[in-house]
């Protein structure tokens, strides 16, 4: 009883350890050196072995008229995180991806409840999680879907397509591609992406 007790609260430190805290900050307050594209969707500070953190995601959507045509459609995805220097806020990594002249149905942006810092394997420096989804479609087709992970300044890109159902019992896509970080990287970021993957991959 003591042993199943003890490995119990193995299990919760070590899922505590994995969770960097992460402050929730006022847009309306932030330096301002802060400069950001769109609406912000996660604005949060964080402290790592490497120093003091600033994140922001944000998404920007727009509409261009065009002559003797159908308006095309923008989607625009951005995050930003900005290390502390001294006194100085200095951008350390940015991330845009995008669908534009669209003259279809657009969708897209950062997924519910996914965006995370971790420390998965444990070595002081903090993880940085966005997944999220983009499509010009004019069919039933499954949209670009993307888990990016930023350990410091180096990036981790899973890419593939969500998961859509096409009839009363067929379904398609759903598939993956991890990127040559994620494939020599450790196995932690691996199972937390597929994690990811499996929760958010269905339309």
């Amino acid at each position: 009883m003591r042993l199943f007790s003890f490995l119990i609260l193995l299990f919760f430190v070590q899922s505590s350890n994995a969770q960097i805290k992460i402050t929730n900050l006022n847009v309306k307050t932030l330096p301002k050196s802060i400069h950001y594209k769109g609406i912000v969707d996660h604005a949060v500070k964080y402290i790592d072995k490497e120093g003091e953190h600033m994140v922001i995601t944000t998404e920007d959507d727009g509409v261009k008229k065009v002559d003797g045509g159908d308006d095309e459609k923008s989607e625009d995805l951005y995050a930003y995180c900005y290390k502390l220097n001294g006194d100085q806020w200095v951008l350390t990594w940015q991330m845009h991806d995008f669908v534009n002249e669209c003259q279809f149905d657009i969708s897209g942006g950062y997924l519910p409840a996914t965006f995370a810092v971790t420390d998965l394997n444990k070595d002081g420096k903090a993880e940085v999680w966005l997944v999220y989804r983009l499509a010009c479609r004019s069919d039933v087709s499954p949209s670009d879907m993307k888990v990016i992970m930023h350990e410091g300044e180096k990036k981790f890109a899973m890419r593939g397509g969500s998961k859509v159902k096409v009839n009363g019992t067929d379904y398609y896509g759903g598939d993956y591609k991890f990127d040559d970080a994620f494939k020599t990287g450790p196995e932690t970021f691996r199972q937390y992406a597929q994690q990811l993957w499996k929760k958010n991959v269905m339309e």
